[in-house]
């Protein structure tokens, strides 16, 4: 068994269970690329078991701070047994839900979706990519099913040194599929849609929505980067008299007006805008247009807190421009994928856009990602979806 051992003192952040291993804390060892390694510290005691990345600036991601733990197939399965008993402790009321969330769930670099009877795969580390095969067979065992679609193209496979990989991976089956959320339905594409085909841990912020639209009876709503039309949708089943929907992708509008009419609405509550979001913003309010309600759910603006300076000032524009728009009283539901940006950040960004619009809110609501998408007392960076409800004063 091959080992790496850390300088000096860096022992630290794995004696309190943290599971990555940083280039900088390694004195010395290598390793191939997903090979186990004993992780040693200055003095050669034993810290943990970890999957090794030649390429990634995280050199090493835990496996078990067990020094008797066998890493094999078996060990692997137990993990993903404990990962679907895990979700049997949260209500989740869809037929869409994240069975696997990577470091939360002891298995880094593996995110696993279930749409249906369908499920989604990502292998975005060079450990998971080693265990791919058990990974695999381990999911069908534990859910029964028989598809497996490999989701593994997002940008971080890039900086383990691993290639972009799609396709069926266990059986095969239609890539355009349908999901239940709450009391409405939506579609998907697992081959072509954003991360694994759709945005699971915003569905209990979809709900609050329309809960919100309900109990405020939103007349004019506004939806920016709607994707395929989630807020849409449930703004219209929480009784939103009209629905205002932006996005740059013409498919994702398509999708999302496909959506709307799956739920029975009818079309003429909705406009849909294939345009730029910041200057969209910037035209309604040279017309004057006023909303009782704006979401913001941007893309990813910082992928890592290397980005952060950039995007908090593309953060704070476009919350500004929000401000700016609603009525008094209206809402603003703001949110921040960005996991290079922190919940206090993001605060302190919304407060900024705040002052420069010239306005007040009341934080109503903290938000973040549904609970099949977990944030552990050991590894806060698992913390990427936060989100703010704001009420302009009046």
């Amino acid at each position: 068994m091959k080992s790496i051992r850390l300088k000096e003192g860096k022992e630290r952040s794995l004696q309190r269970r943290h599971p990555w291993v940083f280039d900088s804390a390694i004195a010395k060892g290598a390793a191939e690329p997903g090979e186990t390694v004993r992780v040693e510290s200055h003095s050669g005691q034993f810290l943990a078991w970890a999957a090794y990345s030649p390429a990634s600036r995280i050199k090493a991601r835990v496996w078990s701070f067990d020094e008797a733990q066998r890493i094999d197939a078996a060990f692997i399965g137990q993990l993903i047994d404990k990962a679907l008993a895990a979700r049997s402790l949260f209500d989740i009321q869809s037929d869409g839900l994240r069975l696997v969330h990577g470091e939360s769930d002891g298995l880094p670099g593996l995110i696993v979706d279930r749409y249906g009877d369908t499920l989604v795969a990502q292998f975005t580390s060079c450990g998971t990519e080693h265990f791919k095969t058990e990974i695999a067979d381990a999911l069908l065992r534990a859910t029964g099913l028989s598809r497996l679609y490999e989701r593994s193209d997002a940008n971080v496979r890039s900086l383990e040194g691993l290639p972009e990989v799609t396709g069926w991976l266990r059986g095969e089956g239609p890539v355009e599929l349908q999901i239940r959320e709450h009391y409405w339905q939506l579609t998907l594409n697992i081959a072509d849609g954003h991360k694994t085909g759709f945005y699971l841990d915003q569905r209990d912020s979809r709900q609050r929505f329309a809960v919100h639209a309900r109990h405020r009876q939103y007349k004019k709503v506004l939806n920016c980067f709607c994707y395929t039309g989630g807020f849409t949708v449930a703004a219209l089943a929480g009784g939103a008299a009209h629905v205002t929907s932006i996005d740059s992708s013409g498919p994702a509008l398509q999708r999302a007006k496909a959506n709307v009419a799956l739920n029975g609405f009818d079309e003429s509550r909705t406009t849909f805008m294939d345009a730029d979001v910041n200057a969209s913003l910037r035209a309604f309010i040279e017309q004057g247009a006023t909303f009782d309600a704006i979401v913001l759910d941007p893309p990813k603006f910082a992928p890592t807190a290397a980005h952060a300076d950039r995007a908090a000032r593309a953060y704070k524009d476009i919350n500004r421009l929000a401000f700016k728009l609603l009525v008094p009283g209206g809402e603003l539901f703001t949110y921040s994928c960005s996991g290079g940006i922190s919940a206090d950040l993001f605060h302190k960004i919304v407060a900024s856009a705040g002052m420069d619009a010239g306005v007040d809110g009341f934080i109503s609501e903290r938000l973040q990602g549904a609970p099949d998408h977990p944030m552990t007392v050991l590894f806060p960076e698992g913390e990427y979806l936060k989100g703010l409800v704001v009420v302009k004063k009046p």
